[in-house]
This record gives structure tokens, sequence and C-alpha cells, in this order.
């Protein structure tokens, strides 16, 4: 019996050992892993403890005694890594509905039209919102990922292993507790989720296999977080990161925190349009007496109220408030009930990722939306064209080829002794005191300045009511554009102006002129009759010679009055005509250099502020 026994106590000295060894390495993996990793391999060591005890003083297997259930108990209810997950085959992907990927392809298209209007700074965010949709939907649709966020103290870890039905996350006064995210998953598949938030395979877990449980939660992916406020700069680094990412936010809160400034200001305040996917948790409900747990829950839905979130009773969509105690199990499960449900419509990415576009589109609202009406009016456009036009002298021209061809007309149809008499007061007449009051260059600057002081009005009209940036865009558009337009204007007036030569002549003015050199001719025939009459070469006859000199005295003028009355019209729309090419001239300069390439920025606003809309679920 002695030398059958030996080799059994030779065997438990080393399997005593091996288990010694075993107990020394456990607290590492505690650090290593959290109380978890210490739970979840805490079984193996207790059993070869156990087995070694028995077949060492006994020789057989031990019965079903105290230290049976207590192993097999921690054995059920350890955490287990989740190894299975890299060998569970791929989730389907996530799938958007319609509206959303039409509000996602429009975000897209406006960054792309505001690169070059908007510095990157500002479409940073909404670029992140891209790339983070684009992420998540190449990932599973059949999970969701939640977050156990709270303050130092609220419990969130004590109910974050309430809801696992077993001890995964470190719980204890020292704090902070929790120093790195611990994720815990309910069905397979789901690590590729996991590996996106950057959690480790070491702080992967597995709850209490139960099929009630799995059933309930299937899909759910829980992650607990580090303290929010928590002293350490990397633990709240690793809360801002995570809650960019999770498809949802458990918040929990305590009765002394749950008004804490910092949760609300920091966190719930600008995650007010996540409230679809936002559930606010009273913990520690048990510390209350009485009626106290119901008074604090309505004060904290009083807060949330003001803090802008909308709250999801009666039937609304809005957060999740509820009430519950982690250590006693009060109120857990309604929430293992809401979470469930929550979870099963596979709903909370999507929801997650519109409440994301909404939060970009919010914050892009100065540099694309305006109450005011925007663009260039018809009558912008014209007071434009009418400075440009002022700014040639169209006006002045216009006159001057009225009064050219005014003058023309008297020329040709005037009487030869008034023509002769013009000729010789205009011989007679002095140069000095005829000299321009203005000298070319000063005419040229008076010119310069009306372009540009029409430039800046039609540049402040257009850029009127628009966001800040696209305004400085309008604006840099119409100097640009102002750049040798004084130039440019000056050499269409040289081309557009009077044509060479005399005006054209209408076809009644032969008939005048010699209309009038007919009554010149009766003048002239009638004095040769007088003076042949005097003179004795012809018969004395008054009447007649007298009469052709009274006619063509008379006649001449009244032919050169009514030659002048019907030269008004023609003159006139000679006149206008020379005008009108002026400013037809001026105004295509202008709306070649100045006009289009504004229009072509308010298009371009007009086009992302149809994107906008978009995005925004208008239009």
């Amino acid at each position: 019996m002695r030398e059958v026994g030996k080799p059994g106590r030779e065997e438990g000295r080393h399997a005593r050992d091996d288990g010694r060894r075993a107990r020394e390495e456990r607290p590492r993996g505690r650090a290593a892993g959290g109380r978890g990793d210490g739970e979840a391999g805490s079984g193996s060591p207790e059993v070869v403890d156990a087995g070694v005890m028995v077949d060492g003083e006994s020789g057989g297997a031990w019965d079903d005694g105290l230290i049976a259930r207590r192993v097999t108990a921690e054995s059920e209810q350890a955490a287990v890594v989740e190894a299975r997950g890299h060998n569970a085959p791929p989730a389907a992907p996530l799938a958007y509905d319609g509206p959303l990927r039409s509000r996602l392809d429009a975000l897209r298209e406006l960054i792309g039209l505001s690169r070059t209007r908007l510095d990157s700074r500002t479409l940073a965010e909404a670029g992140q919102v891209l790339d983070e949709a684009a992420a998540r939907r190449r990932l599973s649709g059949q999970h969701t990922v939640v977050a156990i966020a709270g303050a130092t103290g609220s419990g969130k870890s004590q109910l974050f292993n309430a809801l696992a039905g077993v001890t995964i996350s470190e719980t204890g006064v020292r704090r902070p507790t929790t120093a790195a995210p611990i994720a815990c998953s309910w069905s397979d598949g789901s690590a590729s989720l996991i590996e996106r938030l950057g959690i480790p395979p070491r702080l992967r877990r597995r709850p209490l296999q139960s099929a009630e449980s799995e059933a309930q939660l299937r899909g759910l992916v829980l992650v607990d977080l580090p303290d929010h406020d928590s002293a350490a700069v990397q633990h709240r680094e690793h809360v801002d990161r995570i809650l960019a990412l999770v498809d949802a936010v458990i918040w929990v809160v305590d009765p002394e925190k749950y008004a804490d400034a910092m949760l609300h200001e920091r966190y719930l305040r600008p995650m007010a349009g996540h409230a679809e996917v936002m559930f606010i948790v009273l913990n520690q409900i048990d510390r209350l007496p009485g009626e106290a747990a119901e008074q604090v829950l309505d004060d904290l839905r009083r807060l949330l109220d003001e803090d802008g979130i909308a709250l999801g009773e009666y039937g609304e969509p809005g957060a999740t408030v509820l009430a519950l105690s982690a250590l006693t199990g009060d109120g857990i499960g309604e929430l293992r009930e809401s979470l469930g449900q929550f979870v099963a419509e596979r709903g909370a990415p999507a929801r997650r990722i519109a409440a994301d576009v909404d939060a970009a589109a919010w914050r892009l609202r100065p540099v694309y939306a305006t109450g005011r009406r925007t663009g260039l009016s018809e009558d912008a456009r014209d007071d434009f064209a009418a400075r440009l036009a002022d700014s040639v002298g169209a006006t002045a021209a216009g006159e001057a080829a009225e009064r050219a061809w005014l003058r023309n007309a008297n020329r040709a149809c005037g009487t030869p002794w008034l023509r002769l008499w013009r000729w010789y007061q205009d011989r007679r007449e002095p140069v000095t005191g005829r000299l321009p009051l203005r000298t070319q260059a000063d005419e040229e600057a008076t010119a310069r300045q009306q372009v540009e002081q029409a430039v800046r009005t039609l540049a402040d009209r257009a850029s009127a009511g628009l966001p800040a940036p696209w305004a400085q865009a309008v604006r840099e558009a119409a100097v640009r554009g102002s750049q040798g337009l004084p130039e440019a204007l000056d050499e269409l007036t040289a081309r557009a102006g009077l044509p060479p030569g005399k005006p054209p002549r209408p076809g009644w003015w032969p008939a005048a002129v010699l209309a009038q050199a007919s009554m010149t001719l009766l003048q002239i025939v009638g004095g040769a009759w007088l003076v042949g009459q005097i003179v004795g070469v012809m018969a004395p006859n008054l009447g007649v010679p007298v009469l052709l000199m009274v006619l063509g005295i008379i006649g001449g003028p009244l032919v050169e009055w009514s030659c002048r009355m019907a030269a008004r019209g023609p003159a006139r729309r000679y006149g206008v005509e020379a005008e009108r090419r002026l400013r037809e001239a001026a105004a295509g300069c202008g709306r070649a250099r100045v006009l289009d390439p504004v229009a072509a920025e308010l298009l371009r606003y007009r086009e992302v502020r149809e994107q906008y809309g978009r995005v925004v679920g208008v239009g």
C-alpha cells in the first residue's frame, strides 16, 4: 500500500506546486485583463487543487461536496474570452435605407463643392461623419454596440456586470476602477466591431451562458467605459474616442452627480440630437428612501429637457429614462427588456449615423444657411449696366450723335446765305475760350472711379445676406473681374462709337436740297431780272422779278425750317441708336468680366444650398 501510494503523493506534490504557481500568476492576469480575467482563470487552479487533494488522500474521484459545487458554479459563471468569434462566419454588413443614403451622398457632394470656398477645419467634422458612416456600413449589421458611460462612483461597472450576469468589470472603492474599456458580446461575429473600437482581445468577454439571456440580448455588444470625469487624461480620451464610434450609449448617473455640470455641458447637451440612441439610467435608487427616487427621477427629466434631449415617453422617439439599482437588481429586468427590444430593431447604427449627420449639418448651418433672399436682382443688373454706360459717356455720345445729324441736315438743307454766314462767324470766333473744362486725363480718372464704384456696389448687393465665406468669394470674383475693365470699356467704346464720316442721309434729303436750290435759283433769277431792268437791258416789269425774289427769300428759310422739323425724328433715332450701341457694349463687357463670375459664384452657392437642404432632410 505504501508503494502504491507513494507515486500518488509524488503526483500530488507536483500538482500542488503547479496549483501554487497558478495562484501566484493569478494577480498578473487580473492586472492585465481586469477582475474578469482573474475570475475566468480562477476555476482551473481550484479544480486542480481539489482533484489532487482527493486523489492524494483517498486515491479516488471526489463526490459532489461543497468544493465541487463551488467550482462548478464558478466555472459556469466565469466570463469567457471570445475565442469563438474569430472562427465565426462574418455577419452581414449594415445597410442604410434610401433617405439616409441620399443624405450621405448629399453631404459628400456638399463637401466636394465647398472645398475651394471653406477651410478644411470647417469641413473636418462632416468628412469624419462620412468616413465613420462608410466604416460602419462595412461592418456587421446584426450587432448593436452600446457603451456604458458614467462618472466616478456612479456604478456603471456594477450595472455592466449585472447585465452580463457575471463579474466581468472590476468594481470597488478605488478610483478610478475601470482603467480601460471592456467589451462583452452576446453573439459571435462582432470581432470586427470591437476591433474598430480599439479594444484588444484580452479585454473581450462573453456573458453568462444562458439561453434566455442570449435570446433576449442577441446581437448586443456592451462596452464598459472608464469614468468620463477621471483624473487620468488617458481615461477621458478613451471615453471621447469610443463615444464617437458606438451605436448607442447608456448614461449611468447616481443621486449625487446626476446634475453634474460636466456631464450635462460636455456630453448630454452636445449629444441632444442623439436622444434616440441614448439610455439615461438613474442608478443606486436603493440609497433613496420613500418617494425620493421618483423626485430625483423627475428632476433628472427636467434637466434633460433643458439640455434639449427628447424623452421617449408616450410612444414618442427619444431617450429612455429608467431608475434602477445594480446592487439589488431592482429595475435591471426592465432595462434588459428595453435594451433587448432596442437591439432587436437593428436600427441603432443607422439612427446614430443620421444623428451624426444632423449634428454636422447644424454646425455647418452658419456657412450655408441664411434667412435672407440672396442673388442678383434685375434691378441690380440694370443699375450696374447703367453705371458702366455712364462711365463711357453713352448718354453724352447719343446726344452728340443727335446734334451731328441735325447739323448735317442743316448744312445740307439750309440756305446758302445762312450757311455762308455761319462759316464766316466760325472763322471770326477766337480760339481762346473754347478749351474744354476737363482734360482727357481728368475724364479718364473720373471714368475709372465710376467703374470701381459700380463694381463695389454690385459686389455689395450680390453678397448681401450670404454667409461670410460665400460673400467673400462673390466680392473676390467681382474684384478680379474689375481688373482691366476701364481699359476694355475704352476699347469697346472706340469700336462701338459713331461710325467715321458723315451721318447717313434719309431719302427725302435730295428733294429738300433740290427745293432749296430752286428757292436760291428763284432769288438769283429775280435779282438778275431786276438788275437787267435797272441797266435797261430788259423791259421794265417789277412784278415778276420781285415775286420771284420774294418766293426765293421766303421759301429758302421755309424749306430749311421744314427740313429741321423733319430731321428731329431721324436725328433722335440716330442718337438713341448710338447710345444703345455704347450701352450694349459696356453692358456686354461688364457682364463678361464681372457679372458672369459673380453669377457663377451665386450659382455655386445655390447648388451647395440645395445639397445642404438634402443633408438636413429638406427638399
